[in-house]
């Protein structure tokens, strides 16, 4: 009997791993990668059916995702492209150098567009198609901070000039102008094509975009293109909420038109992104995840060699084990530094790169900016079907600058450079510049038949074009709105309604339009039958991109969730930054898809500006067109929701974006007047507004519109006289102004004065405050620059100079919103408004709280009569009794 040999557990598993590799790799080789991924989802189920946890992990290995073996060859000319690429790194530098040495602290980016080049090029001469007659091109969201590169790029390109370069952050230079510091289509209308420096904002807007191009296809508004939206976007910024917040969405919708690329150089302002951690880790997770396809561009050519000679499987350990905070370490350390600190820590890389200088160790290049690494992985997003691609490319902050900031925390803010520095950067990229033009920082620019020029040329000749470039493709509609809105101007009669039934009512009218009713997007996030908005279900159907797949639970009845394909209303569930965003798709579709799309935004007033005033100062920096519609408006007509949801202060808000016209309607002809004005100057003269307009779920008879010819002016200049006083015989005079639903308030203490205190009071609808401030000071300032002209006269001025009597303002806003205008009144002007927080609680005894209602109303024009001498005292203190107010109740600024 022989004796059992005993077996090494260590040889045991070696063995067994060896034979599962051997297996694995028969099978890739023998039947594909389908057929492994099928195996190991067996493996996996079977070892859950025996109770075996096997840890979740999104994670790939910290490696490229493309290995060698599959890159495709690179294309283009390699070292044209690379002297490209460096003369408009150094023109991008100059232009920030040189604008802070004219106008110190003028600011200005130099590295984060050092850190993306590669990423750029690449695409601008291999991928990045411009607009032809017959293709709308692709759609590019630039890195805000990198613009300067664009520009450096546009230079070389011809379309912009030298002294257009010197004008970099000066724009206000006397007859020149000059270039705006980031991507602004606001300023350079056409040249941008979207504004991308707040942070966040861009990664949201690509994809709400992206899933707006398949709408427009889809609805059958354009034809099928086949074009891509790209985002250039930071790792910094993607800690942003809205970075992230909608990449669920894109993935779901299958955008597979939508790219996202990440320049991961592990910085952000003021030191690493994730110091102890990784963040091209971390992001893969998300959106792995999320289901997005995931490509990651880690590590250069250089490291390929290591790799494929690795057998130990410590280099992979090492690239995950090690964090950006080393990682940002190496990039500053010499190439023996690399090798202690990264190589020697296992005794098996020590022994991989013995043969390797210090010299080689340390140019072992990055992912990011390795040409052949990043065309692999643009070709392979362009290629990918059925989900969207984000790309997470690793490269050094401030790339090329050296000693002056490459790779350092302090590189961000990076905007000068001494004479050595300017010199190292100009040999490092062979910039054709003399020591003794260094100083100046010269800009250059090849000769117009050099190898360079052509080149750049005939790249982006074969790829359609230029890009960025702005092209308006609006056109003048026809202006028939105003026999649709005719009937709102005869009243309701004594059927009560409320704005919002009003608004949806003509929504619907409008919607059936034959000329453009197919061009309204209703937009709404999930509160449509909050609203009363569940009628255009049926009618217009909500936009889905694969249809309905489901009978929903309410199919029996009218009005049932009806989801299809060529559907018209965008649903966005609950974010008002996406609704936002697809405002901002839908409101430029006349310069950025060749449709003039009309959006009509809907949503709870409290949640527009006080949420999303970011997105909507980016909407008119867009240039975009369209409505707003902020629903349950008012601090006390949203009865019982209370705090979070009463709003006071949008109107306030509004103030902020110039294109926006605030509007604060009380009846239902009022609305028709301007929403009939908004499509007319919108859409029928093409101008770059956006009306914001309060509407309100309470009800109440809707009068019929004063036959005054002047009535429909005075709608939109923001002011007219609602009903003027039947007293004879009066004791004083007062004027009584209200807004949206509080101007009922206005005209019940219009009846108790003139029966109870023989007080003759004209009551006047303030449809915006806003409109009269800015024509007031907009003649303010005309005058001060023309002394020699006749002065003008504001609207509000002479629509009050022949009135006498006091002056109330009461709204269901801020007390500051009619206190702004109050040096234009001929009289005193006593405010009242919704200052404080909002409460749960019904609509009367809001109103006695913040003091707005028609007590407070009287009891406040009855002071001023007191005031005047046309009361005694002791009639307002009696009057505060019969009123019943109570003088110590709480306090709404404070409680």
């Amino acid at each position: 009997m022989s004796e059992k040999v005993p077996v090494d557990p260590f040889d045991l598993e070696a063995t067994e791993n060896a034979e599962w590799r051997e297996s694995l790799d028969y099978v890739l080789h023998s039947q594909g990668p389908d057929r492994v991924r099928q195996i190991l989802r067996l493996l996996q189920v079977l070892a859950q059916e025996h109770g075996v946890s096997i840890p979740f992990t999104a994670n790939t290995p910290y490696i490229n995702t493309i290995p060698r073996d599959r890159q495709p060859v690179y294309p283009g000319e390699r070292e044209i492209e690379r002297r490209i690429k460096s003369i408009i790194r150094w023109n991008a530098m100059a232009m920030v150098v040189r604008a802070n040495q004219e106008s110190p602290g003028i600011g200005g980016h130099i590295s984060t567009f050092a850190s993306a080049a590669t990423l750029w090029e690449v695409g601008f001469n291999h991928f990045w198609r411009g607009r032809t007659d017959d293709f709308l091109g692709d759609m590019v969201y630039f890195q805000g901070h990198a613009s300067p590169g664009i520009y450096a790029r546009a230079f070389l390109e011809g379309r912009l000039t030298e002294d257009d370069l010197k004008g970099f952050r000066h724009e206000l230079r006397p007859g020149k102008g000059g270039l705006s510091s980031y991507p602004h289509p606001f300023l350079m209308k056409n040249f941008w094509e979207f504004p991308t420096v707040s942070m966040g904002l861009t990664a949201i807007s690509a994809i709400y975009q992206a899933r707006f191009n398949h709408y427009l296809v889809d609805r059958g508004l354009r034809k099928r293109s086949g074009r891509k939206v790209w985002a250039m976007l930071g790792d910094g910024e993607m800690d942003e909420p809205e970075s992230l917040g909608a990449i669920t969405l894109a993935a779901r919708e299958k955008l597979d038109n939508l790219i996202f690329v990440i320049n991961c150089n592990l910085q952000r302002l003021d030191g690493p992104v994730r110091g102890n951690g990784k963040i091209i880790q971390e992001l893969e997770a998300a959106f792995r995840g999320a289901g997005w396809n995931v490509i990651k561009v880690i590590w250069g050519n250089d490291w390929d060699r290591l790799l494929e000679a690795d057998t130990s499987g410590k280099l992979v350990q090492r690239m995950d084990e090690v964090v950006d905070g080393e990682m940002q370490r190496f990039t500053l350390s010499t190439g023996a530094y690399v090798r202690k600190h990264f190589f020697g820590k296992y005794p098996e890389l020590t022994e991989l790169v013995k043969d390797y200088s210090d010299e080689q160790l340390g140019r072992l290049t990055r992912g990011g900016h390795d040409p052949d690494k990043v065309y692999a992985a643009y070709k392979a997003a362009v290629d990918h079907k059925g989900a969207p691609t984000v790309i997470l490319a690793q490269t050094i902050k401030g790339y090329g600058l050296g000693e002056a900031g490459e790779g350092k925390n302090i590189t961000h803010a990076q905007k000068k450079l001494n004479e050595n520095e300017l010199k190292a950067f100009r040999t490092r990229f062979n910039i054709p510049v003399s020591d003794q033009e260094i100083g100046e920082t010269p800009f250059y620019r090849p000769a117009e038949d050099s190898p360079e020029i052509r080149y750049l040329r005939e790249r982006r000749a074969a790829l359609g074009g230029t890009l960025p470039k702005r092209q308006d493709a609006g056109y003048p509609m026809a202006c028939h709105t105003r026999e649709i809105i005719s009937e709102y101007f005869d009243g309701s009669g004594d059927r009560p309604l409320a704005t919002t039934m009003a608004y949806v009512h003509l929504l619907t009218k409008l919607l059936k339009d034959p000329e453009f009713g197919k061009l309204i997007v209703p937009i709404v996030p999930d509160e449509a039958r909050t609203f009363g908005m569940e009628s255009l279900f049926r009618q217009a159907g909500i936009y889905s991109h694969v249809g309905q797949l489901y009978e929903p639970v309410d199919k029996g009845s009218l009005l049932f969730y009806n989801e299809k394909k060529e559907g018209a209303i965008l649903e966005e569930g609950l974010s008002e930054a996406g609704s936002m965003a697809s405002f901002i798709a839908a409101g430029t579709a006349h310069a950025n898809n060749g449709v003039q799309t009309i959006p009509f935004y809907t949503f709870y007033s409290m949640f527009g500006f006080q949420r999303v005033g970011d997105l909507i100062w980016a909407a008119c920096d867009s240039r975009a067109r369209g409505f707003l519609i902020g629903a349950t408006a008012g601090r006390t007509t949203l009865a019982g929701e209370g705090l979070q949801h009463q709003d006071g202060h949008s109107h306030v808000l509004a103030l902020t974006p110039t294109r926006v016209k605030a509007y604060d309607p009380a009846f239902a002809y009022e609305l028709a007047i301007i929403i009939h004005d908004g499509l007319t100057r919108m859409y029928c003269q093409q101008e770059d507004l956006i009306y914001y307009l309060t509407v309100m779920n309470e009800t109440y008879p809707m009068p019929a519109m004063p036959r005054k010819a002047d009535i429909p002016e005075g709608i939109l200049k923001g002011m007219y006289c609602f009903r003027r006083s039947d007293l004879k015989k009066a004791g004083g005079k007062v004027h009584l102004l209200g807004s949206g639903a509080i101007l009922n308030e206005a005209l019940k203490a219009q009846t108790r004065l003139e029966k109870d205190y023989a007080i003759a009071a004209d009551v006047w609808s303030v449809t915006s405050y806003k409109e009269l401030y800015n024509d007031a000071v907009e003649c303010e300032r005309w005058n001060l620059l023309h002394p020699d002209k006749k002065p003008r006269v504001p609207y509000l001025r002479g629509l009050l100079e022949k009135e006498e009597g006091t002056f109330v303002a009461a709204s269901d806003y801020m007390k500051v919103l009619p206190a702004m205008v109050a040096g234009w009144f001929p009289g005193p002007l006593h405010c009242l408004g919704t200052d404080g927080f909002g409460r749960s609680d019904d609509r009367a005894s809001l109103r006695d709280f913040f003091e707005v209602d028609e007590r407070y109303i009287t009891l406040a024009a009855l002071k001023q009569q007191v005031e005047t001498g046309s009361l005694p005292k002791s009639v307002l203190t009696a009057a505060a009794g019969n009123l019943k107010i109570n003088a110590d109740k709480l306090n709404p600024h404070q409680d």
